[in-house]
């Protein structure tokens, strides 16, 4: 890569860049190596059965066409059925999957899924705003621009109130 883009890789200052290219990508792409949803696993009988979000989750991916990075904040809801996980489980599932090569419709849908899946709750939200590299500083060059993804199941898909109810409680104070 370094004799494609015309430097010399024997110079003193690019010497130990492929070790550390290498040990990034180890580190970035984690997520391949694990399934996420082993962290919904441990939960807790609750009579809970209303709305639980945790809005605001930073991640970070990687576009999977560019292998530029894409990053945002993830906001997961859900209404349990009996069944709840502790937050940080949430934050751990879109960690879990954001790291892999990913686009960030797959990654929007992929969270959804998991929780549908382990949890089996009434219903479940995800919304992602991102921005995505591959688009701020090459190609189209547009910095500021966030794309934004929803994925939703069970009761949010089916009712638009509760669907209304998830999107109100993340735009303002809730």
């Amino acid at each position: 890569m370094l004799s494609a883009i015309g430097d010399d890789p024997a110079r003193e200052g690019l010497l130990e860049t492929p070790r550390r290219i290498s040990d990034m990508y180890v580190e970035i792409f984690e997520g391949l190596g694990a399934d996420p949803r082993e962290h919904l696993k441990v939960g807790f009988e609750v009579a809970h059965d209303e709305m639980v979000i945790l809005r605001n989750i930073p991640f970070y991916s990687m576009c999977e066409h560019h292998f530029l990075p894409f990053h945002g904040e993830a906001h997961v809801g859900y209404i349990p059925d009996g069944r709840v996980v502790g937050v940080s489980k949430l934050a751990r599932v879109v960690e879990g999957y954001a790291r892999r090569p990913q686009i960030q419709e797959q990654l929007t849908s992929q969270i959804a899924e998991a929780i549908m899946e382990v949890l089996k709750p009434d219903g479940v939200g995800v919304v992602i705003e991102a921005e995505h590299l591959c688009m701020t500083m090459r190609g189209v060059r547009k910095p500021g621009s966030r794309m934004i993804t929803s994925a939703m199941r069970g009761d949010f898909r089916d009712s638009h109130v509760t669907r209304a109810e998830f999107l109100s409680l993340l735009q303002g104070k809730g």
